[in-house]
């Protein structure tokens, strides 16, 4: 009897999860494979054929119909978001270019599942936001509902990929397997990659760990192309290395504003693996242009430890080169201007756009809980609360460690706290004790030589100063200058 009841509870559990639909809340995307072949493999492409119906919702367009669909290729992507789930994400390509739900021109999309974002599917989504503007391409996505070989198969964001192109990545195609020394100097798209691939460059790291260069364009390495990205890496990763943090050897191989907006962004959304994997930078052509950081692409690692410390600190899988360039005062100073701007700019802006992007997904959110009861958003208010309660609380935290104004701002002023020769700090009024951090959290070494005035023996940089006084404690914000 037992048994039987067993058969009959999971008898209606598929049924239930059959008879799941799309919410009608957002357009919906049907594509069928030829013979409605299941997608196995993320190497080969399916035949197969699409159309997108708007349902009639405004801002949208529907392309092709079920009488009438268009066609093109699908195949999984993905590393452990395409074994480990059973909702997966694809990669699609279609036959003729087509502007998807308002997206520019191509034939390349990817339908990510974020099956393991229990956060409102807002890791991705915001970290995108916070891209935006702030580095030369980040991608566009769109939620949409997905119906495959006349099945529903949830919530999917279709996602502009990663990929040379004149409305994405903007440099210049380099061809494959060629030996010309100034062509392949440029184009450069690579990948940060934490899986082994048989298309990679590898050079150990300065601290031991194994650095994997996936290069995406070119595809088909020549000798010198391949020996020309090993130097190129090698250099870079020796010169941040260096002894001498005052050194800028390092920013004539590596563009620093995008290495400072691209950790920052990072740092922001506490992505303790996003120098690990899918970790992209690119290069134009030329002996002396320089690497440039992004786009940004995966945040799943975003929000799964406590908030209470820099992504470079005790890292979960390795965070290549940051710890290192941390130590830099030039890069501390370019981050602080940086989350300076992002403090009166931009943070305020967050809560209405996590609550509007979770008011337009909650009934696909529900309906998606409903197809795939092991994971989802079924209360899409609830987790995106839960959401933004782990970015405050990083930017809280991030406050205390960089402050919440411009370097020589207010605050500095009204404590008459000024900076003298050798890095000596002069105080109107008496301090019991002082401590000193720089811009990584890491202790500086700090002496108080009287009650009014301290020395910080250390580099040129920027330094966080806490100060008792008799009555409270403060904090400050110093540059020590070169």
């Amino acid at each position: 009897m037992k048994n039987l009841f067993t058969l009959f509870v999971a008898i209606l559990c598929a049924a239930a999860i059959h008879a799941a639909n799309y919410s009608g809340t957002l357009p919906v995307l049907h594509i069928n494979t030829e013979n409605s072949t299941p997608i196995t493999s993320k190497e080969y492409y399916l035949n197969g054929t699409y159309y997108l119906d708007n349902l009639g919702i405004e801002g949208y367009k529907s392309i092709g119909s079920a009488n009438e669909p268009l066609t093109l290729k699908i195949k999984g992507r993905g590393n452990y978001t395409f074994t480990g789930f059973d909702k997966k994400p694809y990669r699609l390509k279609l036959d003729v270019k087509a502007a998807l739900l308002g997206m520019k021109k191509s034939k390349h999309f990817a339908l990510l599942a974020h099956a393991d974002d229990n956060l409102g599917f807002l890791r991705n989504t915001m970290g995108f936001e916070l891209s935006r503007g702030g580095l030369d391409f980040t991608p566009e996505q769109r939620p949409v509902e997905v119906v495959l070989n006349g099945e529903y198969i949830g919530l999917y964001f279709l996602t502009e990929t990663i990929r040379v192109d004149s409305d994405r990545v903007k440099i210049t195609e380099q061809v494959d397997n060629i030996s010309d020394p100034e062509e392949i100097t440029g184009g450069w798209l690579v990948e940060i990659d934490n899986y082994l691939d048989a298309d990679q460059v590898t050079i150990n790291e300065g601290n031991g760990e194994l650095i994997r260069l996936t290069y995406k364009s070119p595809e088909v390495l020549s000798d010198a192309q391949s020996d020309y990205l090993k130097n190129l890496a090698t250099a870079a990763d020796r010169a941040i290395y260096a002894n001498d943090k005052s050194s800028t050897e390092w920013e004539n191989i590596i563009d620093i504003d995008s290495l400072a907006t691209f950790y920052l962004i990072q740092e922001i959304m506490d992505n303790a693996e996003s120098f690990h994997g899918s970790c992209y930078f690119h290069k134009h052509r030329g002996a002396d242009t320089k690497i440039i950081f992004g786009p940004v692409w995966d945040f799943g690692n975003s929000y799964h430890r406590s908030t209470d410390k820099f992504i470079h600190q005790d890292p979960p899988y390795g965070q290549t080169w940051i710890a290192e360039i941390a130590k830099f005062p030039r890069f501390q100073a370019r981050v602080k201007q940086l989350w300076d701007k992002f403090l009166d700019n931009d943070y305020a802006s967050l809560d209405k756009f996590a609550s509007d992007f979770a008011k337009q997904i909650a009934k696909a959110a529900e309906c998606d809980a409903n197809r795939w009861p092991n994971y989802g958003n079924r209360n899409m208010e609830n987790a995106k609360n839960e959401f933004m309660k782990m970015l405050h609380a990083k930017v809280s935290w991030l406050k205390k460690q960089w402050g919440e104004s411009g370097i020589t701002g207010t605050e500095e002023n009204a404590l008459n706290v000024t900076v003298a020769d050798g890095g000596q700090l002069l105080f109107s009024g008496n301090v019991d004790s002082a401590t000193a951090f720089d811009l990584s959290g890491r202790p500086a070494n700090i002496e108080l030589t009287s009650p009014t005035t301290a020395r910080i023996d250390g580099m040129a940089g920027i330094y966080i100063v806490r100060l008792q006084t008799a009555s409270s404690a403060k904090t400050v914000k110093v540059v020590i200058p070169q």
